[in-house]
């Protein structure tokens, strides 16, 4: 095993673990928002709004993620340069890096899984305590801000962890579109010294590590936020 080659590429490691940690903040945070509005919509809303979220998690759940990133980098991605001014105007910098492309395809991605997470979540809350804040004069926004969206993620707790690992393990398709994640690193310290399991090994550290971890802080929510049934 030869592990020399971390003193010469330590600073694009540590780069491309940012942009790894980056991606999953985005798709998690972002995505976690669009799935609550989701998983309402699914629960509570009329016809219309239910079928389009039914929708929109059946495309996104029923193809590889990998297909979406490139349809948005490659299919998307090419038609942005023929919008007017957009080249001339301050997003061009962020719409023109495969590192957009790939947050916006996991944020989809996630929200449509998350959604359905928190969809039986919210379905299992016990209707008696729905009613109980509806006679207390609760309006229908204080009702989910303090008591139905709280309860159903205590209860979904274990699994949201157990998605954003996996989310976390979806990050490497970033290298396909060009991003300088972890992945990338090791694929190009691999070209330039031929070393195979070295660059690998170091990656696979990292994941693990980031797994125990998010795995860890969440153990500890769990302690402090026990479920009732």
């Amino acid at each position: 095993m030869n592990f020399e080659w971390i003193a010469k590429y330590w600073p694009l490691l540590i780069e491309g673990a940012f942009q790894t940690v980056a991606l999953l903040v985005i798709s998690v945070g972002f995505g976690f928002v669009l799935a609550v509005g989701l998983a309402f919509a699914r629960v509570s809303g009329g016809p219309v709004i239910r079928n389009l979220a039914l929708g929109y998690s059946t495309v996104f759940r029923g193809t590889p993620l990998l297909i979406q990133l490139w349809l948005l980098y490659y299919g998307v991605g090419s038609l942005l340069p023929m919008v007017p001014g957009l080249r001339q105007s301050f997003l061009w910098p962020i719409l023109r890096e495969g590192f957009f492309f790939a947050a916006v395809s996991f944020t989809l991605n996630f929200a449509a899984y998350q959604s359905e997470v928190l969809r039986g979540a919210l379905l299992s809350v016990p209707k008696g305590e729905l009613e109980a804040g509806r006679s207390l004069g609760m309006s229908p926004l204080m009702l989910i801000r303090r008591i139905w969206l709280p309860r159903a993620i205590r209860t979904a707790l274990p699994t949201i962890a157990g998605e954003i690992v996996l989310q976390l393990k979806a990050t490497p398709l970033a290298f396909t579109v060009t991003v300088m994640d972890l992945y990338a690193v090791a694929f190009k310290v691999r070209q330039d010294t031929l070393l195979v399991y070295e660059p690998l090994l170091v990656v696979t550290l990292f994941y693990v590590v980031l797994t125990a971890l998010i795995t860890r802080a969440f153990g500890v929510v769990e302690a402090q936020v026990p479920i009732r049934r």
